[in-house]
């Protein structure tokens, strides 16, 4: 008489060969209970794996979670790459569209969570009846959160008022003062004790063309070509780097750009008017530009993480970028220059990843600082 295990043997191989299921397929007669159970116990086993690796060549499981998003077409082209899709596939998240000319629920998708930039009043009008009626549905971030970031002077309020546990650096903001014409813009310089050079900035910073016309202004003369109403800001030598500090969430990561060059005194001599940044820029030699930002250290992972988290309870946002720098003068004195919504996570590397962890923070509600 054949041993069981080869009796199991040989009937898995047919099994095998042939495809059939344990359902379809008879057992052979046995001789006894145990032998009997012995064999449905190897058909069971093998099914098991068999369906394990038909599974991973089928490729992911569907997707349980179905955030939907809202976004200009050009943000979209940016952002949601297919390396950004693909992976949150494979973490089970499917990124929708969201049908604007539908409200959002009578849409034929039950959205987890939705995330957006867009900044049209029926848009706002839409989300708010939406959060009304739906509470529990995270919208990622609330438009009137989002919206103290379209003025440039209540963008930078929260970083005034934090207090930070590393004492060992300070971090504010510089000075600035809302200007709405030359005279306006004069006395402003002359209460804060700002000397030129000044960055001039359109107050509104709404993501339009005109909200990113920045200029570099070096004297008086420079003042009278600029579109009021502006703020103008002190200009700080800073390396020629800005860190940039992403925030999705309880995630936050740094990187390092280049940015401004300083300017020596004794360029401010011969420099006039207003420059917009871009010519700033061009004012260097091409080597010095290559050499903008060079070994100007990061700054510490504790002072990333702390001000990545601390802005964002005080903004009540979870996706935003700071721009940061530090004095070239007071390697201890960091200032905040701006804050931006939504900002290019495309361009972080790894931004698969980071992105993706943080939807799934939200969607399975562990969202929490």
């Amino acid at each position: 008489m054949a041993s069981i295990e080869g009796i199991s043997t040989n009937v898995i191989c047919l099994y095998r060969q042939s495809g059939t299921s344990s359902k379809c397929m008879p057992l052979p007669p046995f001789r006894s209970a145990k032998a009997k159970y012995h064999l449905q116990f190897c058909i069971t086993t093998f099914h098991r794996h068999n369906a394990r690796d038909m599974s991973e060549l089928e490729g992911p499981s569907p997707s349980r979670y179905q955030v939907g998003f809202a976004l200009e077409p050009k943000k979209v082209k940016s952002f949601l790459q297919n390396s950004l899709i693909q992976h949150a596939i494979n973490h089970g998240i499917q990124l929708i569209q969201i049908d604007l000319t539908i409200p959002i629920d009578q849409q034929q998708t039950q959205f987890n969570c939705i995330i957006h930039k867009l900044h049209s009043p029926q848009w706002t009008q839409q989300l708010r009846h939406f959060s009304l009626h739906n509470p529990s549905i995270p919208i990622i971030d609330p438009p009137d959160s989002v919206d103290r970031l379209h003025h440039r002077v209540t963008m930078l309020d929260s970083v005034t008022k934090l207090s930070l546990q590393n004492d060992a650096v300070s971090v504010s903001i510089p000075k600035q003062a809302v200007a709405n014409d030359e005279i306006t813009a004069l006395e402003g310089l002359d209460s804060l004790n700002l000397r030129f050079p000044v960055i001039a900035k359109p107050l509104e910073a709404d993501g339009s063309a005109s909200s990113h016309n920045l200029c570099m202004v070096f004297d008086r003369e420079g003042l009278k070509s600029l579109n009021y109403p502006v703020v103008v800001q002190e200009f700080v030598n800073h390396g020629g780097a800005v860190f940039k500090i992403y925030v999705a969430g309880r995630h936050v990561t740094c990187v390092k750009r280049k940015s401004l060059a300083d300017i020596t005194e004794e360029e401010m001599k011969n420099l006039k008017g207003a420059v917009p940044f871009s010519h700033v820029s061009n004012m260097k030699g091409s080597r010095e530009k290559e050499e903008e930002g060079e070994g100007v250290e990061m700054p510490p992972e504790g002072l990333v993480s702390e001000l990545g988290r601390a802005l964002r309870k005080a903004l009540g946002l979870n996706l935003f970028n700071v721009d940061v720098i530090r004095d070239a003068n007071d390697d201890i004195r960091y200032l905040v220059i701006d804050i931006n919504y939504f900002p290019g996570y495309a361009k972080l590397p790894s931004y698969e990843t980071f992105f993706t962890n943080f939807l799934l923070d939200v969607v399975q509600g562990k969202n929490t600082a």
